[in-house]
């Protein structure tokens, strides 16, 4: 890597109880992680992952409970209204100076449909998703916020801010979504995928507007003692990263998840997540993403095993990446 980028810690509150995962972040600022990020969802991916603690409580613990900065992706405009999110992220801004930052993306079914509201196309989505996000930024610069458009706001005011307000990421997997986030966001961010794709990806945030804005990258991998477990685990835990971008933002339940995955062999997995036992193998494949000029690289390791990968990664992986 030309340029060592923040290496970080997902935690996926899908998979894991809020308790686990603040155990979890500790472990990894110790561990010498530089950041971590988490996930924002009312209902997990599939029935085995099996939980779902909601992110904005946690992450207040996470944030006293480290020195590291935290992330979140969320979908405003559904079960949050946009001045509600915005109050969230203004008292942690607030709060934790300069350790706080969202991503905001158009959500997917699973988690939005809870209120009973009709589910949109891609396109009015987008538009709900820009509406949101203008809402929060003049609510964080201190205005008297009245607004009628795909979400309805009537004289709100945040008298709680931040002397800076967070930066706002875009969550974009595909081209089309990324070069229309480059007109508004803050910075882009986006989950690991084959070079090609991501070149495209990042070069469509650029020509969309994002040119010298920051990009961030989750890398999905899988971590065990035995490649034979981490590809199990990855399988167990993970299968429904198969599906298109689409299938996943449109599918209600997780047990709807389940049943679509119900055919997904073991080995189809190495298409979508890094999956070895062997920690150089991982120094490699992270390495191979220095190219691209990321800020950021969050690593989610989708294995169960949190603590050996936290520990093991911490010893052998953050050294060789940042003597490189």
């Amino acid at each position: 890597m030309s340029a060592v980028p923040t290496i970080g810690y997902h935690a996926s509150h899908e998979q894991f109880t809020p308790s686990a995962l603040l155990e979890f972040v500790q472990r990894a600022a110790s561990a010498g992680f530089d950041a971590a990020m988490c996930s924002d969802h009312f209902h997990p991916w599939s029935e085995e992952q099996g939980e779902s603690g909601f992110a904005w409580s946690w992450l207040g613990a996470a944030l006293q409970a480290t020195d590291l900065p935290f992330g979140v992706v969320c979908a405003p405009g559904y079960r949050y209204h946009p001045a509600i999110i915005a109050q969230a992220a203004a008292t942690l801004a607030e709060m934790y100076p300069g350790r706080f930052w969202l991503a905001a993306g158009s959500g997917e079914r699973l988690n939005e449909h809870i209120t009973g509201e009709v589910w949109p196309p891609k396109p009015e989505r987008n538009e709900r998703l820009r509406d949101c996000v203008d809402v929060m930024r003049a609510l964080w610069a201190g205005d008297t916020v009245t607004h009628r458009g795909l979400v309805q706001v009537e004289e709100a005011r945040l008298y709680t801010r931040p002397a800076a307000p967070p930066r706002v990421f875009g969550a974009a997997l595909t081209e089309q979504t990324a070069e229309w986030t480059g007109s508004w966001a803050d910075g882009l961010i986006t989950v690991s995928a084959p070079p090609d794709k991501l070149k495209r990806l990042t070069d469509a945030f650029r020509r969309g507007g994002g040119d010298g804005k920051p990009i961030v990258l989750q890398i999905k991998l899988s971590y065990a003692n035995t490649d034979a477990d981490a590809l199990a685990g990855a399988h167990q835990q993970w299968r429904s990263v198969v599906f298109d971008s689409a299938v996943l933002a449109e599918l209600r339940m997780p047990a709807e998840f389940d049943a679509a995955a119900r055919l997904v062999r073991q080995e189809e997995m190495h298409a979508f997540v890094h999956v070895s036992s062997d920690v150089e193998r991982h120094v490699e494949w992270i390495r191979g993403y220095g190219d691209f000029g990321f800020e950021a690289l969050y690593l989610h390791n989708v294995h169960s095993d949190q603590q050996r990968f936290i520990d093991d990664f911490g010893e052998h992986v953050l050294p060789a990446l940042r003597d490189n």
